[in-house]
């Protein structure tokens, strides 16, 4: 074991995977003189050489476009966005090419690109850099959608992204890029579509994923269980596809469910496990489902302000002791 920050878990998920098939390569704004905007790729210009890490313009939809067609032919791109919120000039790409191409094909092109960057809220950055758009990605077939809680989980679903065949949307966070845990040495793989119960209860489920697990989740399973409350956490690691049997045999166990996501309520993807619960395990349940999303705002910049949009620990334990009518 090593002890591994978030960023070198990316990289290093990075570069085993580039040595091992040389079809794969890395490309974004500055990835590569400056070591990544993040210093995810930090080292990798030195090892694998400008044909292998590509700095670009800044002009997202002209980069993702040069990578499916890339991937068409017989390549595995990694596209870096400096953050999802710039995908959008991409988005087209993305939904319209990167993730029909195989069907629209008949099966003649495939697809295999990892799109990762970070996503969400990073402090005062402002409205138009602090937005969740996993629900978007997730709507879109084709596409898989991951979206990690820490360094060990990073390295292993990054690895099995770049080995997809599929086109798959890696969600990060800017504040946990510093984030350190201990990371096998060894080689390992976490299958794309497992989630991972994070820490085991029987009173109620705290379905969440990313950021909100270690930021907000696992905080608030620990002041509830001072107080006497035993919080089963089940982190989704990835959003497309949900592993929606793990949802279920928590909700059975515990009989009441709360949902954290850092995203707007519309059309969330917690709408979505929402809708599973009540269709799967309705007559388990001892209380209704409640979420606590993002406000329904565009995020401001002034820090108190953030702080009450956001889903935060007093909002999830407030949520918790309502589902338990206390």
């Amino acid at each position: 074991m090593k002890e591994l920050a978030f960023r070198d878990a990316i990289r290093d998920a990075m570069s085993e995977e580039m040595r091992l098939d040389k079809s794969i390569f890395l490309m974004g704004e500055e990835v590569a003189e400056y070591n990544g905007a993040y210093k995810a790729s930090q080292g990798m210009l030195d090892e694998f050489g400008p044909e292998r890490v590509i700095d670009t313009p800044i002009a997202e939809l002209g980069f993702a476009g040069i990578a499916v067609g890339a991937a068409g032919n017989g390549l595995r791109p990694i596209v870096e966005f400096m953050t999802f919120n710039f995908s959008l000039v991409a988005i087209d790409q993305i939904i319209n090419s990167a993730a029909k191409i195989l069907s629209m094909s008949a099966g003649q092109y495939g697809c295999p690109i990892v799109f990762r960057g970070p996503t969400g809220n990073a402090g005062q950055l402002g409205a138009q850099h602090s937005q969740n758009f996993e629900n978007w990605f997730a709507n879109t077939p084709g596409l898989k959608v991951v979206v990690p809680a820490n360094p060990y989980d990073a390295k292993g679903l990054l690895k099995s992204a770049i080995r997809d065949n599929n086109p798959v949307i890696f969600m990060e966070s800017e504040v946990m890029y510093g984030d350190k845990m201990q990371v096998p040495e060894e080689e390992y793989l976490i299958p794309l579509g497992k989630a991972d119960v994070k820490r085991q209860g029987k009173d109620v489920t705290i379905v969440s994923f990313g950021k909100m697990i270690p930021r907000v989740v696992m905080p608030a399973a620990l002041q509830l269980e001072k107080e006497g409350i035993d919080v089963e956490v089940v982190d989704l690691r990835t959003v497309r596809p949900i592993d929606y049997p793990a949802v279920i045999e928590s909700v059975k166990k515990t009989n009441r469910c709360v949902i954290v996501e850092e995203a707007w309520p519309l059309a969330s993807i917690s709408s979505e496990i929402t809708y599973h619960i009540q269709r799967h395990a309705l007559d388990y349940m001892d209380a209704p489902v409640i979420r606590v999303t993002n406000r329904d705002v565009p995020l401001p910049y002034a820090p108190t302000l953030i702080e009450e949009i956001l889903p935060n620990i007093k909002r999830v334990v407030e949520a918790v002791k309502s589902v338990l009518y206390k």
